[in-house]
């Protein structure tokens, strides 16, 4: 259940002292093809930390053979040494490799780089360096599970996956716990597949994908410096699915991670997913979802077992979106406690003592949908937060 359980990959998670914790913080997937395909989505921050900058070249020329990931550092703004550090990590990680197995033959421009951790300070490099060669020696067939556990920074548990196709698979690893907003990406992940398929299938498969799984994923709007999601390919199963599975198995995949990320948001108590319909259109409906989500009041509310309608009606009224005031419903845990924007069932029927909620609002505007997944905001959020900045 990894990004290793796909044919043709290699994963490894070392401790290089990165982390003052002494736990593992270098990660390195590598993909031994014979396929070398890969896309990415990435942070629409204007603020973009150098490994974003980097990968995003990267992922342009349209092979990558490598994926190498510290935690402990963001290596966001460092400015031009910044920068020269994810060159020299992408330049030494070919290196390595093509020393450990010379088949491979890569040179920096195939290897993707990934950081995440404090923004403003740069990285340890001689210790940075030292932890790719260890990953390097190794790498194996059963490393994604250290992988995944090596990119973790508050999470308090590895994110991984996987979704079969017919006789080909896609894994997945990611890392995330604050900074969660959509505009892509929220966070570190690395998906695989020994699919064939070429940079263009796995462009439109991840973006279709991510549309509707990572980008609908909103924990205390705060979006990062160094968020990346990259998909690569080996071809070693020798089959080449349909656009339309492909899409549906990458799909599957990010939802898992996606849902994985909400379960283990900082300091939440909450698993929340907010259901509009009866929008007048996709776009609408995503604004109202993602407006209840960041709704500081509607989140403490529900912190507080408090099923607050008249907290989501107001977030709701925020937007731009189509709808008349006296005929939106919200539903709590089934209950409808408003209809017509009045009050309706008894409050008190909501029961908020588990840690699922499903608030449904209908807009009676027209027949579009989204669901947008959130969670509460309680004390722990301030504490864990303060220990890392993306």
């Amino acid at each position: 259940m990894t990004v290793t359980t796909p044919r043709g990959f290699r994963a490894a998670g070392v401790a290089a002292g990165l982390k003052t914790s002494g736990a593992s913080d270098v990660a390195l997937v590598v993909n031994d093809g014979p396929d070398a395909g890969i896309a990415g989505v990435f942070t629409a921050n204007r603020v973009k930390a150098a490994p974003v900058l980097w990968t995003q070249q990267v992922v342009h020329g349209g092979v990558v053979r490598a994926v190498v990931l510290n935690s402990g550092g963001a290596n966001a703004c460092t400015g031009p040494a910044g920068f020269q550090d994810t060159h020299a990590t992408a330049e030494h990680t070919a290196a390595a490799l093509t020393a450990s197995s010379p088949r491979l033959m890569l040179g920096a421009g195939e290897v993707a780089v990934c950081s995440t951790g404090l923004i403003g300070e740069r990285l340890p490099m001689p210790a940075l360096l030292s932890g790719v060669r260890d990953a390097v020696r190794g790498l194996s067939r059963d490393g994604g599970q250290p992988a995944a556990e090596a990119i973790m920074t508050t999470d308090t548990r590895p994110k991984i996956t996987v979704a079969v196709g017919s006789g080909w698979t896609v894994g997945g690893m990611a890392k995330g716990a604050g900074m969660l907003a959509p505009a892509m990406a929220t966070m570190l992940c690395v998906l695989t597949t020994d699919a064939v398929a070429g940079p263009e299938a796995l462009d439109a498969a991840l973006r279709a994908a991510t549309r509707v799984t990572f980008d609908r994923i909103d924990s205390d709007g705060c979006m990062s410096t160094n968020d990346t999601v990259l998909l690569l390919a080996s071809g070693a199963s020798g089959i080449e699915p349909t656009a339309a599975e492909l899409t549906a198995a990458v799909t599957a995949a990010c939802h898992d991670l996606a849902q994985q990320l909400i379960a283990d948001a900082e300091g939440a108590t909450k698993q929340i997913a907010i259901e509009v319909t009866g929008a007048a259109g996709e776009d609408d409906a995503v604004e109202v979802g993602r407006s209840v989500a960041r709704n500081n009041l509607v989140k403490t509310a529900l912190f507080g077992n408090d099923p607050n309608w008249g907290r989501i009606l107001a977030a709701v009224g925020t937007t731009a979106a189509v709808f008349e005031p006296d005929g939106v419903d919200v539903a709590i845990n089934g209950v409808w406690v408003c209809r017509g924007g009045a009050a309706a069932e008894d409050r008190a029927k909501v029961d908020l003592t588990g840690r699922d909620v499903a608030i449904r609002i209908d807009l009676h505007a027209g027949d579009a949908t989204a669901t947008i997944w959130t969670n509460d905001l309680s004390h722990a959020y301030v504490h864990e937060n303060s220990a890392y900045s993306s």
